[in-house]
């Protein structure tokens, strides 16, 4: 007989989660009101957490020190494009992985997942060696392909477990019916795992965008996204924090906006098969 949820522990139980909830997005808020500060009071002791005095000066500073459209473009191309790839090459990986399974399928999943264990640094000095020599430093092309192959084994992995919450029976019965494998794939299968797949999509898009070493490291001004652009308000002379909170307020933003608008979704697409 399942236990009935008492007043007391469903307000204990919504207490402790929006503490939590607010333990994880203090940082966020701190920075968001550290932006609408004078530098003055970013250093303020103790700080100031909204009585100070509030400004708009930063945001017009930063970008009129740095092109903001011009990075935001960059990252919603290589975010975007890095995820379009990705989920074209992943999704029919992991049909083959979950409904036409090898002996060697469980050991090439590891594998993948294994390369995720890697420190980037590791291979830093390959990967800019091969880029300098095909002219791919600080081009868009260069951070679309490596950011998909960054993020492709999360995406195989993902998708993997979705297609395998899906009943078999279904698929043969559309190869009964005379459906190949193409259609199987876009007409059967796509349509039962949207959940998986959205969330799957939103994940790469999230971890292409706040992607920080590659950028950093293969692009300079031309293809440089929004990540970029927040490292530059660390100089020699000092960090701004008033300036990089709003810098990284302006590069956040539409990120928030996606995951806020998008969270029904990604919630569902992650419990996807969790309960039968």
């Amino acid at each position: 007989m399942a236990r009935q949820t008492t007043p007391v522990r469903y307000a204990v139980g919504t207490g402790a989660a929006w503490l939590v909830g607010f333990i994880i997005f203090f940082p966020i808020l701190w920075m968001i009101l550290t932006s609408f500060k004078t530098e003055v009071d970013a250093f303020a002791t103790p700080p100031q957490f909204l009585f100070f005095h509030w400004t708009t000066e930063n945001y017009g500073v930063v970008q009129g020190r740095s092109d903001y459209v011009l990075h935001a473009i960059n990252s919603v191309i290589t975010a975007g494009g890095s995820t379009v790839i990705a989920m074209l090459i992943a999704i029919p990986a992991a049909w083959a992985m979950a409904f036409a399974p090898s002996k060697r399928t469980k050991d090439t999943l590891l594998w993948m997942l294994s390369t995720k264990m890697m420190p980037p640094v590791g291979v830093l000095v390959p990967i800019y060696l091969i880029y300098r020599d095909f002219d791919l430093l600080d081009t868009r092309l260069g951070l679309v392909i490596v950011l998909c192959l960054g993020n492709l084994p999360i995406v195989i992995w993902m998708l993997f477990t979705y297609f395998k919450e899906i009943p078999k029976d279904i698929l043969e019965a559309a190869r009964m019916d005379g459906a190949t494998i193409l259609k199987e794939l876009v007409f059967v299968l796509a349509p039962m795992a949207v959940p998986g797949i959205a969330s799957t999509l939103l994940l790469n898009v999230i971890l292409a965008w706040n992607e920080a070493f590659w950028t950093l490291n293969l692009s300079s001004s031309a293809a440089a996204p929004l990540t970029t652009f927040i490292a530059s308000y660390s100089s020699p002379e000092g960090l701004f924090w008033a300036k990089l909170s709003a810098a990284s307020t302006m590069a956040i933003a539409p990120i928030l906006i996606l995951g806020w608008f998008s969270q029904k979704q990604l919630v569902r697409g992650l419990t996807f098969g969790a309960v039968k």
